[in-house]
């Protein structure tokens, strides 16, 4: 039976290779950090991970995963409302909450399910949900799984955004659902101008923080901080996989009903094991450390505008960016695969990114500043882009 579907399959992946699409995957035989070491023994220096402070291999937060570990053991074995909460699901609840100055906060595996499950328990077929045009897929396939009509506007377009709202003026409840920071382009949404738009015309605002919370803001707390939104987003979503330390773990946090209705009918929540100790711990002792100093979000900041004042200094097309992504623009998709491969060979992990992760004609090498970057580092990986770049045509 698998022949003719095995021939298929076969035919679509030469076609990705041909195509100069196929992603190839590289082995790390070390921790994450800003300089790797691949399984073929080289180092490189890493500028395409979502490490963003810096805390991926905190001795801080491996100890106190181990600690927690120790203490509470490995895994799990349930989901929550069976028997698989322990008092510290619920502290570092409190703490993602206390961090984004809201009621109450819910755990999920990863953020994925935490945009997964959270429009199908709150809305249905009378109301409605305006998505930016942006947003994450985790956003599209949550937004797919719930029966609310759906819109969709212009990223970061705010008068097309208030015609989304116009169009939706009949539904019972609507709920705007944006990203904090964009991946793929670096900027951020208007969260002030959404807030004002969403107060109009009577509606909820969502807002996915998973590249913008311990980036962007005066202290890293994200886009209500930006903006000075507080009191007036919904929910938010993030991860702790991104800045706050770089495992896995997602979350949905806001006002305490919407938190409580999560707890009774969001499927990705009821239906996934819980977060394991490890995992938990370590998120308890990263909210501890970011309470205690500002000083690893600053150093992020320096190194962002650091590095990109001297890459457009140099001659390369960057796309604006208030966050820790550099979208360097290439356009072509076979072209930003070479030249991350040519990248690679200097030493310096950069991923080309195309489409379908972008539109067509949009590829580009996407780098991502750390608070692990010394500035030794991002004169290594400019050098290379500079070097590239000229043998490549791309800059003169």
């Amino acid at each position: 039976m698998y022949g003719k579907f095995q021939k298929h399959l076969q035919d679509t992946l030469a076609g990705i290779e041909a195509d100069g699409l196929y992603k190839h995957e590289r082995n790390i035989v070390s921790a994450q950090g800003a300089e790797i070491t691949l399984q073929d023994g080289s180092k490189a220096l890493n500028f395409c991970a979502n490490n963003y402070l810096g805390l991926a291999d905190s001795p801080r937060l491996i100890e106190a995963a181990k600690k927690a570990m120790d203490e509470r053991g490995y895994g799990m074995s349930s989901v929550r409302f069976i028997c698989g909460t322990q008092d510290r699901h619920r502290e570092l609840e409190k703490a993602v909450a206390d961090y984004f100055k809201t009621d109450d906060a819910i755990l999920y595996a990863a953020c994925f399910d935490a945009n997964g499950g959270v429009f199908e328990p709150l809305l249905g077929p009378e109301d409605a949900i305006i998505s930016d045009s942006l947003n994450h897929a985790s956003i599209i396939d949550g937004v797919r799984l719930c029966k609310a009509k759906r819109f969709r506007y212009a990223n970061a377009d705010m008068a097309d955004l208030e015609r989304c709202l116009q169009e939706a003026r009949e539904c019972r409840f609507r709920i705007i659902a944006t990203d904090g920071v964009f991946s793929m382009d670096g900027n951020v949404a208007p969260m002030d101008k959404i807030c004002d738009l969403a107060e109009k015309y009577d509606a909820l605002v969502m807002v996915d923080e998973s590249h913008s919370a311990g980036v962007v803001g005066k202290t890293g707390h994200g886009v209500a901080e930006q903006f000075d939104c507080y009191g007036r987003i919904d929910i938010f979503t993030g991860t702790l996989g991104k800045a706050f330390g770089g495992a896995v773990g997602g979350f949905t946090t806001g006002r305490q009903e919407i938190i409580d209705l999560l707890r009774q009918r969001s499927r990705p929540y009821l239906f996934s094991n819980s977060l394991p100790p490890m995992i938990v711990g370590a998120g308890i002792e990263m909210f501890k450390m970011l309470k205690e100093s500002n000083a690893l979000h600053d150093k992020q900041q320096e190194n962002v505008v650091y590095f990109r004042d001297k890459m457009m200094a140099a001659g390369f097309d960057i796309k604006p960016t208030q966050s820790a992504i550099c979208a360097v623009m290439l356009y072509d998709a076979r072209l930003s695969q070479e030249f991350a491969a040519k990248m690679a060979e200097e030493g310096i992990f950069v991923t080309g990114f195309y489409y379908p992760v972008v539109p067509q004609g949009q590829a580009r090498i996407r780098v991502q500043l750390s608070a692990a970057h010394e500035k030794e580092h991002l004169d290594r990986a400019i050098a290379a882009f500079v070097k590239v770049g000229k043998e490549m045509g791309v800059i003169k």
